[in-house]
């Protein structure tokens, strides 16, 4: 198992140079056991080379304890075992210098150069004392054996530490790499994962805002008409009795309208909502299931749209202009051009801001003569609902009908969702017009 950025920081715990305190510690056994060694061989060379022999132990120690920076100055400690090496000590700490230096940050040319100092000061050592040997008759083998001796000593004691050394280096750069890569890749997928979940929220709310958008078209108008009927019976209850039952049949029929549409759009929402369940990320969900999840969600929000979209069309304006004037709307609708058909989200927004125009008519210009204009265009559908002011000033509230303010709001996110014009705002005569483009295509 590797460590990863924080927990690898906070893995580098040991004194001065050392990652760890064990490493620390494995260095000092090390160091001691390499001046033991060449404490001991210090005897002989002070014997061979006249001195004292506490100055060849003093001299074999200080150049074991070498070993103890091994990690700091790997090159040093190749050097200072190359150096002894005519003194005939410091093996172990020739063998662990070369391995240090081989597995260390060290250029490759710097590890061969001193690899084949150490080979070719092995061999040459060796090849004297072997040929000594022989002189003084403790070895009666060939003179084959001189330079075998040499090279295999040399080579035992020098390739293998080298090549470990170069391995271990390199199986250490390569989960150097493979720890530097997981970071990274951590961190990609947080952002992936961020990133999904703010494209998860986007298709929430704009799902919120279409289902709202959407229940107020189909709600406010009928239950507007309903409201002005309301207000007609009661005023014609007592006076025009056959009048007020025919108001009440166009409440009751326009109530039930409205609850089939409302049950209509509540069952696709309960549908779109069991398919695009996953919208949050639950506990334990893996990070590439998140991007499944927001995409799961754009689309519940598409189909919730379509499939509660599928009417009304432009056919049943005359349907809904007539449904306006039965509630004492004075009210004209004028077509222009050839009648087609349209792609399904065309005829539905020219229909809603139709719709919402006449309703805000009801709401605030109650009693007003309203003008519905329609053009089929070669390439658009244009729309016009332009209402003259009220005839008497205080009819424009007298239904009481409440204003959210959102079906302008609305109708403008339509029509520009498609990539059409609206333009709405007051008449110089003193009454309201909406005004909408939407390309045919």
């Amino acid at each position: 198992m590797t460590m990863t950025g924080e927990e690898h920081a906070r893995g580098l715990t040991g004194p001065w140079w050392w990652p760890r305190r064990r490493s620390a510690v494995f260095d000092g056994a090390l160091a001691l056991a390499s001046a033991l060694e060449c404490g001991a061989e210090g005897i002989g060379f002070a014997r061979d080379a006249g001195i004292p022999v506490w100055a060849g132990v003093l001299f074999g120690a200080v150049a074991g304890v070498v070993l103890l920076v091994r990690r700091k100055w790997p090159v040093a400690v190749v050097l200072v075992a190359i150096a002894v090496t005519p003194a005939q000590m410091g093996f172990l700490l020739g063998i662990v210098g070369l391995y240090t230096l081989a597995a260390a940050e060290v250029p490759r040319r710097v590890i061969g150069a001193l690899a084949g100092m150490s080979l070719v000061g092995t061999a040459v050592v060796t090849f004297v004392r072997v040929r000594q040997d022989m002189a003084r008759g403790d070895l009666t083998l060939g003179d084959w054996f001189v330079p075998f001796a040499a090279v295999a000593t040399a080579l035992g004691l020098t390739a293998p530490p080298v090549l470990l050394g170069l391995y271990v280096g390199a199986r250490r750069r390569l989960m150097e790499s493979l720890r530097e890569r997981a970071d990274s890749l951590e961190r990609e997928l947080q952002l992936l994962a961020e990133r999904a979940e703010e494209r998860a929220e986007w298709a929430r709310n704009e799902e919120r805002t279409r289902i709202a958008r959407e229940m107020h078209d189909v709600v406010a108008h009928r239950v507007s008409l309903m409201v002005v009927h309301a207000a007609a019976l009661q005023a014609v209850a007592r006076k025009d009795p056959e009048k007020a039952v025919r108001n009440a049949a166009l409440v009751g029929d326009m109530g039930r309208q409205a609850l089939t549409e409302l049950r209509e759009m509540l069952g696709v929402l309960r549908a779109g909502d069991a398919d695009a369940g996953g919208g949050r990320r639950p506990v334990g969900v893996p990070l590439a299931a998140v991007g499944e999840a927001a995409a799961a969600a754009a689309a519940a929000a598409t189909r919730v749209v379509e499939e509660a979209g599928e009417g009304p069309w432009l056919s049943e304006l005359e349907e809904l202009v007539g449904q306006s004037a039965a509630a004492g709307m004075v009210v004209e609708l004028s077509v222009q051009g050839e009648a087609r058909s349209y792609a399904a989200e065309v005829e539905q927004t020219a229909y809603r801001v139709v719709q919402e125009a006449l309703t805000n008519v009801h709401k605030h210009a109650a009693g007003a003569k309203t003008h519905v204009r329609l053009a089929h265009r070669v390439s658009e559908i244009a729309m016009q609902v332009e209402n003259e002011p009220p005839s008497e000033p205080g009819s424009a509230s007298a239904a009481g009908l409440p204003s959210g303010g959102n079906g302008l709001l609305g109708m403008r996110e339509r029509v520009l969702g498609l990539g059409g014009v609206f333009v709405s705002g007051p008449t110089d005569a003193g009454g309201f017009r909406v005004s909408a483009v939407i390309p045919a295509v």
